[in-house]
């Protein structure tokens, strides 16, 4: 349980140096070309579908990484 933990928060670190590399390179995560903004009037429908699967294979890369 415990190196689980610390595998938990040493992705959680990198996940987090990697959004504020994105943010300095000039590309805001969550707002990524391909994810999808309807405004309506009363309504807005967010889609993030650029940023799932960036985040799907950033984690299935982790998970790679930790099964070796």
């Amino acid at each position: 349980m415990g190196r689980l933990l610390i595998y938990a928060g040493a992705g959680l670190i990198l996940l987090g140096l990697l959004v504020i590399a994105m943010n300095r390179l000039g590309v805001p995560f969550g707002r990524l070309p391909g994810d999808f903004v309807y405004r309506g009037k009363h309504t807005t429908v967010y889609i993030p579908l650029a940023t799932c699967v960036l985040l799907s294979a950033a984690l299935s890369l982790l998970a790679w990484l930790f099964r070796r």
